[in-house]
Formats: C-alpha cells, sequence, structure tokens
C-alpha cells in the first residue's frame, strides 16, 4: 500500500483529541511508509494530517476544486497539490491516487466521500479498503446504525463489515493493509 486517502474536517472539532488523532494518524502513516492523499486544505484537521506528515518527511498530496482554493486556504508545503474543476473531479483522482481509505472526524463532506467510497466497494468499483478512525467514539452511533441497517436488511451480509472501525490509527492501518 502507497497512499491512503484521508478525509477529515477541514474544522478542528470540538475537542482537542480530535487534532491529536491527526497528528497520530500521520505519525502512523508515515511510520509504515504511506503517503497521504487528502482534500488539500491547510486549516482544520486536514491542515493537522498534513502537517505532521510532512513535518516527519512523508509525502502529502492534495487534492482541491478550483472553488475552494480560497475559501480551504490550500496547503502551500504539499509534496503535491493539484487543483481540480469540482468535488467529482477531487474525488475521483483521490480514489485514482489512493489504495486505501480513512475518514477522521468530520461533517457533512467527510460522510459523503466515506459513502461513496463504501458504495462503489459494494457494487465493486474498486476492492480497496475502508476504514474509520474512531477518535474518542465519534463513529460509535454510526457504526451502530450501519449495523442498524444490517439487521433490517438495507446491507447485505457481504457487505456489513466493508467500513472497518477502529480506535487507535496503528490498528486501523493494520487492518486495511492486512486485508
Amino acid at each position: 500500500m502507497k497512499s491512503i486517502a484521508v478525509y477529515c474536517g477541514a474544522s478542528y472539532g470540538a475537542l482537542p483529541l480530535y487534532a491529536e488523532a491527526a497528528r497520530a494518524m500521520g505519525r502512523a502513516l508515515v511510520g509504515q511508509g504511506i503517503g497521504l492523499v487528502y482534500g488539500g486544505g491547510k486549516v482544520g484537521l486536514m491542515g493537522v494530517i498534513a502537517d505532521e506528515v510532512l513535518r516527519l518527511g512523508g509525502e502529502a498530496v492534495g487534492v482541491i476544486p478550483q472553488a475552494l482554493l480560497e475559501r480551504e486556504l490550500a496547503h502551500d508545503g504539499l509534496t503535491k497539490l493539484f487543483i481540480v474543476r469540482d468535488m467529482h473531479e477531487r474525488k475521483a483522482m483521490m480514489a485514482e491516487l489512493s489504495d486505501g481509505f480513512i475518514a477522521m472526524p468530520g461533517g457533512m463532506g467527510t460522510l459523503e466521500e466515506l459513502f461513496e467510497m463504501l458504495t462503489w466497494s459494494q457494487l465493486g468499483i474498486h476492492r480497496k479498503p475502508v476504514g474509520v478512525l474512531n477518535a474518542g467514539g465519534f463513529y460509535d452511533l454510526l457504526a451502530a446504525f450501519v449495523a442498524h441497517q444490517h439487521r433490517e436488511a438495507f446491507v447485505r451480509e457481504e457487505h456489513a463489515g466493508l467500513m472497518m472501525v477502529e480506535a487507535e490509527p496503528e490498528a486501523l492501518l493494520a487492518r486495511l493493509l492486512a486485508s
């Protein structure tokens, strides 16, 4: 596995533990020799993880739509920054550049990106692992809801485990690498 796309907030969130989780994920990626592919911003958790990867000498590749270039304040110190037309092109390029996907705490955009990759996996569009870093229990309710979807026969048995959930970066990376 050469690179992983990480989806996360352009905000820091309400708790300091989210930024620490982003730094820990950056350390774990660099420790495994895995490059970061992400949304290209320098603010919020996006900036935290990119800064940590770069501080440790790792590779950080950003993909940002032209319309968000100013709003998300593109990171100017990245290994590589791709500026694309729109969100569709951003997500497609991030998927193409990545060997797996991780969602960290974030908002609606993070969820949308996570579920698109899960849906693509379910449909056989890709066979790349998808994980969730459940920092501080952030995704407990989401994991419970996906289990509910399975119990109610909206998510098939063979798709119920597509979203790997772990609280620690090293454990999550180990699962993605083993899949």
